[in-house]
């Protein structure tokens, strides 16, 4: 994050909040004088309302004089609707959906062209994977954020794709015509999977949760490394488990048994990796 230009323009709540604003999943332990810089605050403004805020509990101060969020931030999370609500409802679900797969399950929400993970349960004896609970990461680069990418307006995925979109891997899709062309396809089958998209050697699988009038608020996804498992064969239990969290938020095509069309039955693998020149 670069420094603000004008910081004393900023009124103090602007000012807490470029603090809070510099830590993300690269940046987890800042040192004050790290903070003063990305912000462009002076050290004692620095200094001052970190002390404010680690009171509070926003953030805490380790033995080696770096800050990190603090708990009571987890805390207020917890009680957004999108989130929140989300969790409590779908966290039966993943355990079970955990116990079928025995792989790793993550639960994604869409915050601006990002998803942020507002569950994440480890599975033992599998890939590590850098995603955790209140993780975030651009929507291209993982299963569940190209799930969200898929199902969002026209306008909003050229606004994405318009973007500069990171590599992780060399495998990464960054490139706007072969990403569109890959969205439009996990629109059409329901479920995206990927491999090596954010972390080498690892599969993701992902599938939409459906709220209120059926517009996909969230999505469900698992990693695993790769090869380890046909993903036809995870999709069933995937889609059970997204359409029992869409039917209790309520989306009325989770209401009923009647089969899905064959062409999701099918679930027909929608990849994207090294030497391919898009999905497939």
């Amino acid at each position: 994050m670069t420094a603000l230009a004008e910081p004393h323009r900023l009124t103090s709540a602007q000012r807490v909040l470029s603090i809070l604003g510099v830590f993300d999943t690269e940046n987890l332990a800042l040192s004050l004088s790290e903070i003063s810089r990305r912000t462009g605050l002076s050290l004692s403004t620095t200094h001052r309302l970190l002390n404010e805020l680690r009171r509070w509990g926003a953030l805490t101060r380790h033995d080696d004089g770096r800050y990190t969020i603090g708990l009571r931030i987890l805390e207020l999370g917890t009680l957004a609707p999108e989130g929140g609500q989300l969790r409590e409802i779908a966290l039966p679900h993943l355990h079970d959906l955990q116990h079928a797969t025995r792989a790793n399950i993550h639960l994604g929400v869409p915050e601006g062209h990002d998803v942020i993970y507002v569950e994440s349960l480890r599975a033992r004896d599998t890939v590590p994977v850098p995603s955790r609970l209140g993780g975030r990461w651009p929507m291209h680069a993982t299963g569940t954020g190209l799930v969200l990418l898929a199902h969002s307006s026209q306008e909003f995925q050229e606004e994405v794709l318009a973007s500069e979109l990171r590599g992780y891997t060399v495998h990464t899709m960054t490139e706007p015509g072969p990403l569109r062309r890959f969205l439009a396809e996990v629109r059409r089958s329901g479920v995206a999977i990927v491999e090596s998209q954010l972390t080498y050697d690892v599969m993701a699988v992902a599938v939409p949760i459906r709220g209120a009038r059926d517009r996909v608020v969230a999505a469900v996804g698992i990693t695993l490394p790769s090869g380890s498992a046909a993903p036809r064969t995870l999709v069933p239990a995937m889609t059970t488990a997204a359409r029992s969290i869409s039917r209790a938020l309520g989306a009325p095509s989770a209401g009923t048994t009647r089969p899905l069309p064959a062409g999701r039955r099918q679930a027909r693998e929608v990849t994207y990796a090294a030497g391919r020149q898009g999905p497939r």
